[in-house]
């Protein structure tokens, strides 16, 4: 599938507005000129300039492109449903994973993705299972970023 550039770039403005929208809401460092919101700022305007020059070479194109190119995979069945069920899957995460957790929110997601795309259950199992721990202990351990604990605060 591939947009049309006029398409993506309005879309990358609207994205690069409302993360700068949103820097100000950060607070400032006392005694310092710049704080939190500077490095979003500088990329939202990056990000607006470089989707301004997609959109003005986009529309200075001698033939125009459709809005909307259909790739092959939108006419198989199964891969489109493959791409609803990353979605979901996704959209689950965010829905359950401050009332179920990390752990429990990232093993479902990736035993039930895998499967879906054909690897072996116990393959899957293992896989789910070890990257799962590997990133709760990265991300929670080494980065000491606050995962949610969700129903196995108790334990953890």
């Amino acid at each position: 599938m591939r947009f049309n550039d006029t398409i993506v770039g309005v879309a990358f403005i609207a994205l690069a507005a409302t993360m700068i929208a949103m820097t100000f809401s950060f607070p400032s460092f006392p005694g310092q000129a710049y704080g939190p919101s500077l490095f979003p700022r500088i990329l939202g305007a990056g990000m607006i300039f470089c989707s301004l020059v997609l959109i003005l070479r986009e529309r200075r194109a001698a033939v125009a492109a459709p809005w909307l190119v259909l790739a092959d995979w939108v006419r198989e069945p199964r891969k489109v449903w493959s791409f609803i069920l990353t979605l979901a899957a996704m959209l689950f995460y965010v829905l359950a994973s401050d009332w179920l957790g990390f752990i429990p929110s990232a093993f479902l997601v990736q035993i039930v993705l895998l499967l879906w795309f054909g690897v072996r259950p116990v393959t899957a199992l293992v896989v789910a299972v070890g990257m799962t721990l590997l990133v709760h202990w990265f991300f929670g351990s080494m980065m000491l970023v606050p995962l949610p604990r969700g129903i196995l605060d108790s334990v953890l």
